[in-house]
């Protein structure tokens, strides 16, 4: 029998051509992203986004994002006596998750901050937070959101807002009056309807108590179950209405919110989604009886941003990844860096990635300036928003499958992280109303609106001249809203998405990146997938301010 010695017995099993790991690394590493956050006046906050940044791609936290997501919430509908609880169990590390992103003010803390661009300051913290993991950015998205929703409500608002807009997380179930900090989350939804929440068949019954109404029904897609408080649509006497459910009564009881089963999800399995049932469960009226839709859509408004935003984050986690990958790889006698192709596929997601990070900033400046009464802001909040929902999060799959790809097969494996924000992608497109609800959506504001289509024209105008295939795609669209239609909605708002943000690379980017976005998403000069930019791209111009280093 012959023996071996370990370095012989190992000698198959040497590890090469293999990258190191990326973490830790630095998240907040982006120009686009902290131009973004100078330009629409939160410069203040760049030290606590660079602090964020450097935590979001430390090992620790990139670690919590795995587990995570590798040990997905329970559901225990009872306790061991037979007690109804309705309680979700979470991983110790989504806790430490939470714990962060609340104490970075990500869920309801720049409602409660008197200074221009705090509203910026928390969306460029979730593009840097969001390198984590996308799940928990559900609950404190949900929450930000609710704040001016409730604020229909001022009473309500006086009791809940101070704690909403907290920076403690408190996970566990108790009077939400004895908190230090809550979290909110929103019921809408139903399976006769979906999108279509006017026929929601949740009924609303009034009590004796001016105010007071008790709630029975089955939603169909309740994120974030463990929240203190949920914003939950329902019919009224006088028609569709808005109420706060909290999940615990003033006086310690358990409202009524049976958990009927958590969603078995393609992505997002860190967070729970549920299926709530609710039966005499105590509710308090926000906003007048009827005006349920018209209460919540601020909601709406927020939580699309905030969809565009993750989808943005999610662009560029895995362009980052896509880079180091082809920093430390070789095949075929070079560096994948090194090779023309490849360098054309990076270039053209880091044109994608700079342009969704740009509007993203932009869309957060709009939401910050409209708050403080802007008029002009508010209008082109409101067109604007809708169209970045519409494409940024529908390039979202896309961009992720090609930065997969980047890795080959090592991207394919759950280990490299990639599959899993790979089944992310989809969801931001489809939360908040899919690609049709938001087109639709867009039309709707331009028909009923007109003085959104002018805020539109009127942010376009400032990059008029300064690039002739953006000239021309602005005359199509003026063309194109003359005979808009809905079967040629997308069309009309994918024409949009893109004339907004090559406005805007062309305002502030680097000219090789202006160039190269208007030659291919304006001028025709690109082929059907990413990496077919024109040998005129001035790729190493692109790549060196989108990955430094790579070079």
């Amino acid at each position: 029998m012959v023996s071996l010695s370990a370095p012989e017995q190992s000698a198959t099993h040497s590890v090469t051509n293999q990258p190191p790991p990326l973490a830790p690394y630095d998240a907040c590493d982006d120009p686009a992203l902290l131009e973004g956050l100078r330009r629409e006046g939160a410069e203040w906050a760049e030290e606590g986004i660079r602090r964020l940044g450097l935590l979001a791609g430390s090992a620790e936290a990139q670690e919590w994002a795995d587990q995570a997501n590798r040990h997905e919430p329970v559901l225990r509908t009872h306790d061991r006596y037979g007690n109804r609880v309705d309680e979700v169990d979470f991983h110790p590390s989504w806790h430490h998750l939470m714990r962060t992103a609340v104490a970075e003010g990500l869920a309801g803390t720049p409602w409660a901050e008197d200074r221009v661009g705090a509203h910026v300051a928390r969306t460029a913290g979730g593009l840097v937070w969001g390198h984590t993991d996308a799940g928990h950015g559900c609950p404190t998205s949900m929450t930000y959101a609710a704040i001016p929703a409730l604020r229909r409500e001022p009473e309500l608002a006086k009791v809940y807002e101070p704690l909403l807009t907290g920076r403690e997380y408190e996970p566990e179930l108790r009077v939400p009056t004895e908190k230090r900090g809550l979290l909110a989350g929103m019921g809408m939804t139903e399976k006769q309807g979906g999108s279509d929440v006017r026929t929601n068949t949740t009924t609303a019954t009034p009590t004796a108590e001016s105010g007071v109404y008790t709630l029975r029904g089955h939603k169909w897609f309740t994120s974030a179950p463990m929240c203190d408080v949920f914003l939950v649509l329902a019919q009224a006497p006088g028609g569709l209405s808005c109420f706060l459910v909290p999940r615990v009564l003033p006086d310690g009881s358990r409202n009524t919110f049976r958990i009927q089963r958590l969603k078995d999800k393609l992505g997002n399995r860190s967070n729970a989604s549920s299926e709530p049932e609710f039966d005499a469960t105590v509710a308090w009226l926000v906003g007048p009886e009827g005006h349920g839709v018209k209460t919540i859509i601020e909601m709406v408004n927020c939580t699309r941003l905030d969809c565009v935003m993750m989808s943005a984050t999610l662009m560029r986690r895995t362009l980052v990844e896509a880079g180091h990958h082809a920093r430390h790889r070789s095949a075929f006698g070079a560096r994948l860096i090194d090779q023309p192709l490849m360098r054309n596929v990076l270039a053209d997601l880091a044109l994608e990635s700079e342009a969704a990070t740009t509007l993203t900033l932009r869309l957060a400046g709009a939401a910050d300036r409209a708050v403080r009464g802007d008029s002009g802001e508010q209008a082109f909040r409101r067109i604007a928003t809708a169209v970045g929902k519409y494409w940024v999060t529908k390039r979202g799959p896309a961009f992720t499958a090609e930065a997969l790809e980047c890795l080959g097969g090592n991207g394919y494996v759950e280990d490299s992280g990639m599959p899993r924000h790979y089944r992310e992608a989809p969801l931001l497109s489809i939360w908040e109303g899919s690609g049709n609800v938001n087109a639709l959506d867009v039309l709707r504001a331009l028909r009923r609106e007109p003085d959104t289509a002018q805020a539109l024209f009127g942010e376009l105008a400032q990059a008029q001249g300064a690039d002739a295939r953006l000239d021309g795609a602005v005359a199509r669209l003026k063309d194109q809203l003359a005979t808009a239609s809905e079967a040629g909605a997308r069309r009309l708002v994918e024409h949009m998405a893109l004339t907004l943000q090559a406005s805007l690379l062309v305002r502030h980017a680097p000219p090789a990146v202006a160039d190269a976005f208007c030659a291919t998403r304006l001028g025709g000069d690109w082929g059907h997938a990413f990496g077919t930019l024109p040998d005129a791209a001035d790729v190493d111009a692109v790549l060196g301010r989108a990955l430094p280093g790579v070079n």
